[in-house]
């Protein structure tokens, strides 16, 4: 496993980091796994070399169990019971009050994330992750209008003087890389979590200069586009009911899905002989990415993901070529 440097936190992170929605056991994406099985792939993800746990307050959230926060709850578990949590760096996520994702233009941020919010649920994840700091936590919507407020950065600061939160990063709207740019001068934001992948490479334009001027580390989710880009989706796959999937995919998006994925196919060969490999070295072989995130939930999938850490960039011919491929789309398809 290789390590970079996550931004001004001068945290080692490794290349590869475990994205923790999926074991979460919320319906949005699909039925999870029992607990004995993700605590098998927490073990081995670490013994690998993983050090960046990703979660968030709203993973396995429901309406109708309001106090119950399942991926949280889940790594904290893990965390107390095999006495690992020096060995991880922990990263969660404050969601928007209002729920919505994205952040609606218009939206102010003492709207979103007023201070009672955002106090309530820093206890919440140092409850469910049974830890007495949280080293990295975002704010899981964003828009650069709320850098305007001031009280949310005397607040962090704050939280960050009483060692409840060892640093503070952002996620975007997703497709919207350079919504974060002012919020990122005020220096109270160290990392910046956004989607980037070969169907989404906005960020080389729209952020990478900025991040490294200001010394932002930078995570990459979605790195196989919510399944996309595993080249396992074809025109009969079908998701469960309350899977988000069933709007992301659908209808002419499928059909131009599967098109453009049979084309990417065609590139494999010596430099990856998988798509997922081609998607994570494509992301791997930026230096402005500190880490990518991809959701595991088996033991082949993190094998062959972590294993990708090895130090090879693809050549600049194939990255170019890959830059061809983007499908700038809504991420939002449910929202017009």
């Amino acid at each position: 496993m290789k390590y970079r440097r996550l931004g001004r936190t001068n945290f080692k992170v490794s290349e590869v980091g475990m994205g923790t929605w999926q074991i979460a056991d919320d319906p949005e994406w699909g039925k999870g796994q029992n607990e004995k099985k993700s605590f098998r792939n927490l073990q081995h993800f670490i013994d690998l070399g993983g050090n960046n746990i990703d979660t968030a307050w709203v993973y396995g959230w429901r309406e109708d169990r309001p106090n119950e926060h399942l991926s949280e709850e889940l790594i904290g578990r893990f965390l107390k019971k095999t006495k690992q949590r020096d060995k991880i760096i922990l990263i969660t996520k404050i969601p928007p009050l209002d729920q919505n994702w994205p952040a609606h233009k218009g939206a102010t941020m003492s709207s979103i994330f007023p201070k009672k919010h955002i106090l309530q649920c820093i206890e919440d994840s140092l409850r469910g992750l049974q830890t007495d700091t949280i080293d990295l936590m975002l704010f899981h919507v964003w828009r650069d209008e709320f850098n305007e407020e001031d009280e949310w950065k005397k607040l962090c600061l704050k939280l960050t003087k009483e060692g409840k939160v060892k640093f503070w990063g952002l996620s975007p709207n997703y497709y919207e890389p350079s919504g974060c740019l002012r919020a990122l001068e005020s220096g109270i934001i160290s990392v910046v979590q956004c989607i980037f992948n070969i169907f989404h490479q906005k960020p080389i334009t729209e952020l990478f200069s900025t991040v490294k001027k200001l010394d932002v580390g930078i995570m990459a989710c979605a790195p196989l586009d919510e399944g996309g880009l595993t080249g396992k989706i074809t025109l009969d796959t079908k998701f469960e009911n309350e899977d988000f999937r069933t709007q992301y995919f659908v209808g002419k998006r499928l059909i131009e899905l599967v098109k453009r994925t049979d084309k990417l196919k065609e590139l494999l060969g010596d430099e990856a002989r998988t798509l997922p490999e081609l998607a994570l070295r494509f992301i791997l072989s930026f230096g402005e990415i500190s880490t990518v995130i991809p959701g595991m939930r088996n033991i082949k999938n993190i094998d062959a993901n972590m294993a990708l850490s090895d130090g090879r960039k693809l050549t600049p011919t194939l990255i170019k070529k890959l830059q061809k491929y983007t499908w700038e789309r809504n991420f939002y398809p449910w929202v017009v």
